[in-house]
């Protein structure tokens, strides 16, 4: 039988319908056997190609005077640095500013054909190591007031570029959908003197149902009121509000959680489009007691269709806890 749950961090409600759905390996599907050279020539992406890409603002740099990690502004971007924060009202009704902001293309790699979870810990570490540069350097410009980093794999997931890439887009407004959550927690704080992300972390852990994976540090889960199937979180263990304050030591670790479980949804699941987020609270707001950033990989499985859309409810076929039992069996 089909139930309703709540987001304890939105409030939102979810529809657990499995029902609907054929047994989970319905959603897998057979590896693409592409045939992807390791290197493209018309790749902008690939070395020895970096004249067909913006200006560099950051790489790291390898052993051979190349790099193993590069930062280019986005060639199409949704949002330019040049530009005023003004309120602006329009109609004499709606408000509006400028396209002011930041957005970057994060090249993972010098592998056209090479996935993130496929990658040593080493070069995942890399790419985290770029995030937080990048994270840091750009809340440091006045007027950014949110950071989203973020990975689309697949063109179901938003992709247009093969090459293996991560985006950063920095916005001089926080998201009412950030507001929201924050807002929630801050009462959640009110209320109970606790961090209403460290409880449900630490009841998640105790209760272990929905548990994927823990280490010293990190704990990877599907949330209670997952809205779509096979949702990941990968979570601190301790009260830690933004990604851009992790620390040199925990960056290894987190690499070695993320690349296992992009790996172990892989595997199951035949290489799906996917995408993942790091969630952090607000520039100005990123050292408050309330709020832990995390990780939410979502795995492009199903549609959002009318119901969805008009509702606000997501439905999700698959039960966060048959979907982390299968992905436990997919990492033994």
């Amino acid at each position: 039988m089909s139930e309703l749950r709540q987001d304890f961090t939105t409030g939102e409600w979810v529809i657990i319908a499995p029902e609907r759905a054929k047994r989970p390996n319905w959603f897998s599907r057979p590896k693409q056997q592409e045939d992807t050279p390791e290197w493209d020539e018309n790749c902008p992406f690939c070395p020895g190609n970096e004249a067909g890409a913006p200006p560099e603002v950051f790489r790291i740099e390898d052993d051979n005077s190349g790099w193993r990690t590069r930062v280019v502004p986005n060639r199409y971007p949704a949002l330019t640095p040049e530009g005023s924060t003004a309120r602006q009202v329009e109609e004499g009704f709606f408000k509006r500013i400028q396209g002011i902001g930041v957005h970057e293309v994060v090249i993972e790699s010098r592998h056209h054909n090479v996935h993130l979870a496929e990658l040593d810990v080493a070069a995942v570490r890399d790419v985290l190591i770029t995030y937080r540069a990048r994270y840091n350097q750009l809340k440091s410009i006045p007027f950014i007031r949110f950071i989203s980093v973020f990975k689309n794999q697949g063109e179901r997931a938003g992709t247009s570029l093969q090459h293996p890439h991560s985006q950063v887009v920095a916005t001089p407004v926080a998201p009412p959908y950030i507001r929201r959550k924050l807002d929630i927690a801050l009462r959640y704080y009110d209320d109970m003197n606790t961090c209403l992300y460290c409880d449900m972390f630490h009841h998640e852990a105790a209760v272990g149902r929905r548990v994927v994976a823990e280490t010293e540090h990190f704990l990877v889960f599907h949330p209670y009121a997952s809205h779509t199937p096979f949702e990941s979180w990968i979570v601190p263990r301790n009260h830690e509000t933004s990604f851009g304050l992790i620390p040199d030591d925990r960056l290894k670790e987190l690499a070695g959680v993320l690349k296992t479980t992009l790996w172990c949804l892989q595997e199951l699941l035949g290489d799906p489009d996917y995408n993942y987020i790091i969630c952090n609270s607000p520039t100005e707001d990123e050292q408050n007691r309330y709020y832990d950033w995390h990780v939410m990989i979502i795995p492009r499985l199903t549609t959002p269709a009318g119901f969805e859309m008009g509702s606000g409810i997501y439905i999700n076929t698959v039960p966060p806890e048959e979907a982390a039992t299968l992905v436990r069996g997919a990492s033994a």
